[in-house]
């Protein structure tokens, strides 16, 4: 990890418990999350990797939500764009490449789930699944689990606002509202569920909303500070782990690419758009920040750089590289064996 030689800075990450190492690694995560998803387009113009399901512009909200939570001892079940998320919880952009190259060395699946599909016992995340929204109500039951074993563990179950309409997140909030489980559920309201816009998904103002209707807080943030994101999720953390049951964040992002690879966001999205959300553009808005604090430097910017290309580049190499699965792999872990 970089070492930053400013202290004592009057700033917002300081009042919030935070070291310049910690905002440092923010920005770290954030970067190579983007670089990784970039690589990923780049291959599967070229025809090397399949499929693509971008974080781009939602990595601020993913990495200020990781830090708040303690990685040795706290579960995540994240949604298919949480790059960022489980970086910060420990994954590699090899393991995230093998993923993305279907390799037999894929620590998610061993290359038999799309990409996306996050998964990694000695990381605490729980394997997702195709069907949007399962892990909501997997989260609840890690979280009810944990209560009965006496655990002092929280939940992070993250989805987009398209899966908020569906019935697995009303199922699973009401159950952990009941029940005042240590669950945080965490929206990412990137405005678009595919091509379906916000306007037309819901009808109440904000998914921040609907917390009530469940017993439990809900909030709405910025979901492109980070710092910010980090606030209200430490707050959330706390109150989880006090046993005074969830809570629903509502991170409001942006998607700057296509819902996929397979998807063309000019069908749907009015002309312009795009670029009137790129002005806020988490990376570059945090970047300013780090800099007018004094905590990032340009030789510690230039060592970040450095590694994140060569995390990115090694990573490439490796999982092009790889060995594919075998075939008889297919079936295991399917049925008993």
């Amino acid at each position: 990890m970089v070492k930053s030689g400013i202290s004592n800075v009057d700033n917002r990450h300081q009042a919030l418990g935070l070291s310049a190492e910690q905002v440092l690694g923010m920005y770290r995560d954030m970067l190579l999350a983007r670089k990784v998803d970039e690589r990923t387009w780049l291959l599967n113009r070229a025809g090397k990797i399949p499929f693509v399901l971008s974080c781009q512009g939602q990595e601020a909200a993913q990495v200020g939500a990781a830090y708040a939570l303690d990685k040795s001892n706290d579960f995540l079940c994240p949604y298919y764009r949480d790059i960022g998320l489980v970086i910060s919880f420990g994954m590699t952009a090899r393991d995230l490449m093998l993923n993305s190259f279907a390799k037999a060395e894929d620590p998610n699946s061993g290359g038999r789930q799309m990409p996306g599909h996050f998964g990694g016992k000695k990381y605490r995340i729980l394997s997702g699944s195709s069907p949007v929204t399962t892990q909501v109500p997997h989260a609840v039951g890690l979280a009810l689990a944990g209560r009965m074993e006496g655990k002092d563990l929280v939940v992070f179950a993250s989805f987009g606002e398209g899966s908020s309409n569906q019935g697995d997140f009303h199922e699973g909030a009401n159950f952990a509202g009941v029940f005042k489980l240590p669950v945080i559920f965490f929206c990412e309201n990137n405005k678009y569920a595919i091509s379906v816009p916000f306007s037309k998904q819901v009808a109440c103002h904000s998914i921040a909303d609907r917390a009530s209707g469940y017993g439990f807080p809900g909030f709405s943030v910025d979901g492109s500070d980070p710092l910010e994101v980090y606030r209200v999720m430490k707050e959330a953390v706390d109150r989880a782990r006090r046993g005074e049951g969830p809570t629903l964040i509502e991170a409001r992002c942006f998607r700057f690419t296509s819902h996929s690879s397979d998807d063309d966001d000019r069908h749907y999205r009015p002309k312009g758009e795009v670029e009137e959300e790129k002005k806020k553009d988490p990376l570059p808005l945090f970047y300013r920040y780090l800099r007018e604090t004094g905590v990032l430097t340009d030789e510690i910017e230039k060592e970040i750089q450095d590694w994140v290309a060569r995390e990115v580049d090694e990573a490439t190499e490796y999982a092009e590289a790889a060995a594919a699965p075998a075939p008889e792999d297919t079936l295991k872990h399917v049925y008993a064996e």
